[in-house]
């Protein structure tokens, strides 16, 4: 079993900063790359950012120059800063990862959400 735990959601005001964590821990192999989505309210899940463990990182348009994920490999975590918010990065977000574990089995799974609230 591979489990993923999110940590660093809040309220923040607009034009502010945050940093999520998400931990893997558990039957881990390999990680191949983490994630992270978000769900507004009565909206489908988007994409975010992804990193691989090779460093290679891709970011959504909409939060492309605003926010940076990054990972340590050692830790198996994933980090996802996030500068200038704005009300419309409110969301619950969902850290992912994909990879093989102890049984060389492919995994594919998702943290528990942490939520983020841009307001004033």
């Amino acid at each position: 079993q591979v489990q993923l735990v999110e940590s660093g959601g809040g309220l923040v005001q607009p034009g502010g900063s945050l940093r999520l964590s998400c931990a893997a821990s558990g039957s881990i192999f390999r990680i191949v790359a983490m994630a992270w989505y978000r769900q507004a309210p009565e909206k489908q899940r988007e994409f975010v950012a992804t990193i691989t463990n090779s460093g290679v990182a891709n970011v959504a348009d909409s939060v492309k120059g605003r926010f940076t994920i990054s990972r340590d490999n050692a830790k198996n975590t994933v980090y996802l800063q996030m500068n200038n918010l704005k009300p419309e990065d409110t969301a619950v977000y969902y850290c992912n990862a994909r990879g093989y574990d102890t049984d060389l089995k492919l995994f594919d799974n998702w943290g528990q959400g942490t939520q983020l609230t841009v307001s004033s």
